[in-house]
């Protein structure tokens, strides 16, 4: 199963929600590539496109109305629902593992069990440059319908609102990623 195949699986064509994941995921996918490129990572472009359209596999089974998601889980948990649906449908761990871990910037135990978050008291941060890569180029694109990419500052903002180790985890993936489209 390809990573098209399992889109198509679950992704409807011609739906919203279809169209929202394929453009958000898109944006992540091209942005993933361009810093990859420009800081010459020694990532395959297929690992990268698997990774960054895979990422989010799991939203439709969230109760997001606003993007066009009727499942009964939060939405906090379609990390850890697509890293189990990659997992089922035969795909590379190391997929699964950029689904799971792509959240904020990480979450850690601490503050899953800190929030009271419906997830399991474990660290779910991105550890492989892989997942750090995926996880740095989504917190510039929105599902919301915004559009286009985020400035720097306001991904900063957002990321700040859940403190200060969110943001310091972000600040050090941004160090590591930073390309000039990003630094608006």
């Amino acid at each position: 199963m390809t990573a098209q195949d399992i889109i198509d699986k679950y992704y409807l064509a011609e739906t919203n929600l279809r169209d929202i994941y394929m453009t958000h995921c898109g944006a992540v996918t091209a942005l993933a590539l361009t810093i990859a490129a420009q800081h010459r990572l020694k990532l395959s472009t297929d690992e990268i496109y698997n990774a960054a359209m895979l990422h989010d596999i799991g939203i439709f089974l969230t109760d997001a109305l606003s993007i066009g998601c009727t499942g009964k889980e939060p939405y906090i948990r379609h990390g850890i629902l697509g890293a189990k649906l990659l997992r089922d449908n035969g795909f590379d761990e190391k997929y699964a593992r950029v689904a799971e871990r792509h959240t904020g910037s990480g979450l850690t135990a601490k503050e899953i069990e800190q929030q009271n978050l419906p997830l399991p008291h474990e660290n779910f941060f991105p550890i492989t440059q892989l997942e750090r890569l995926v996880c740095y180029a989504d917190k510039f694109f929105s599902k919301s319908g915004k559009g286009g990419i985020k400035p720097l500052r306001e991904v900063r903002e957002q990321l700040a609102r859940f403190g200060e180790e969110p943001l310091r985890r972000f600040d050090s993936l941004h160090k590591e990623f930073a390309v000039l489209v990003t630094c608006q």
